[in-house]
């Protein structure tokens, strides 16, 4: 089992370059809510207490704002510990959970650090039919057993920003054998709604299937859109029998009073929240063109990065691209060595990013 390997971190990547882009995290270039901010500094004042454990403010917060009953909704460190919690519920040695190969790496290490196995369905192949590099959900059903018990579904999935519209997921959730909780991992779900009104497409139905009793967790989290990845705070929706499980295996205090009272404000500043996905579908256009024009192959996205094949040794190139002030994500650990993840930033650093990649290409 191998550990996550995070990009550099802020402090350090400045250090290493002073004026450094770091289009390598999926984080929200225009910072955090301006809400979240001034909710901050009363809750720095109690720092000193212990937080709430169960986080009931916020809690009832996503309870009332997803229409749901409150013990249908858990908040942990990020969305990354319910999915442990998950693992640690559902499986154990000789079980297995199954999901797509070049999806969230956080999912085998969850899966094995529960003593069970993840199964990675291959992808679509097709390059004549639907989305190349999307999920093959007829292999995923194919590939479950009895020993099956979680389904992990990024959507949209990360690398690859590809996504399941809404009528594919509800034949596949009808096909999925009753011993199976399907993880419904909506960490891009402001960017892919976005898209789809403008697209004319039906993308997510979630909250649906839960209010139907279906055997689905929905994971959320306000590390994208809302601007607050660094205090890691992410929730998931599900039946309250199963989340009551997770919830006695948490860390104790495992969300700060901080990230709380940040994200109970967060999730109301819709101005913010439209700033990040406006600018991300405008500049999606922008990107995507640019990257395209140098002769690589980019995936349509439905998130707010770019999963993008560069035809040569992608980790050559994110050191070539990062000694020009520009940080991109390697896609070797996904299976995919001539691949690069390109966040989409601000205008200003889009064009920064292209102009460097240009500066590249014509060496």
């Amino acid at each position: 089992m191998e550990g996550y390997a995070p990009n550099t971190a802020p402090r350090q990547a400045a250090a290493e370059h002073p004026r450094i882009i770091k289009l390598d995290s999926n984080e929200n270039p225009f910072g955090p809510s301006p809400l979240a901010i001034h909710a901050m500094r009363p809750a720095l004042g109690v720092s000193h207490s212990y937080p709430d454990d169960d986080c009931g403010e916020l809690r009832h917060r996503l309870s009332e704002f997803h229409t749901v009953p409150v013990e249908q909704v858990l908040v942990t460190a990020g969305s990354t510990a319910l999915l442990s919690l998950l693992c640690q519920t559902l499986l154990a040695p000789g079980l297995n959970a199954v999901t797509s190969e070049r999806s969230f790496v956080v999912y085998a290490m969850a899966v094995q650090a529960a003593g069970a196995q993840l199964i990675e369905a291959p992808m679509r192949q097709d390059p004549m039919g639907p989305e190349e590099d999307g999920f093959d959900l007829d292999a995923i059903l194919n590939t479950i057993d009895e020993n099956t018990r979680i389904v992990f579904l990024a959507n949209p999935n990360n690398p690859t920003g590809t996504v399941c519209d809404a009528a594919a997921i509800d034949q596949f959730l009808a096909a999925v054998p009753a011993h199976v909780v399907v993880v419904l991992d909506e960490a891009y779900y402001e960017f892919a709604a976005h898209f789809a009104a403008l697209r004319k497409i039906e993308y997510s139905k979630s909250i649906e299937y839960l209010r139907r009793g279906a055997s689905v967790v929905v994971l959320r989290t306000f590390s994208k859109a809302h601007g607050l990845a660094g205090l890691r705070v992410g929730y998931g929706l599900g039946p309250a029998e199963l989340l009551g499980y997770c919830a006695r295996m948490r860390n104790t205090f495992s969300v700060s009073s901080v990230a709380q009272a940040a994200a109970a404000a967060a999730l109301d500043d819709h101005g913010h929240i439209e700033r990040a996905v406006l600018n991300n579908t405008a500049q999606a256009q922008v990107v995507g063109v640019g990257l395209s024009e140098l002769g690589f192959r980019v995936v349509p996205t439905w998130a707010n990065f770019f999963y993008c094949d560069v035809a040569q040794d992608a980790a050559e190139y994110a050191a070539r691209l990062r000694n020009e002030g520009v940080s991109v994500r390697p896609l070797g650990l996904w299976g995919a060595p001539t691949c690069v993840r390109v966040s989409i930033g601000t205008p200003e650093q889009n064009q920064n990013f292209l102009s460097a990649a240009r500066r590249l290409a014509s060496h």
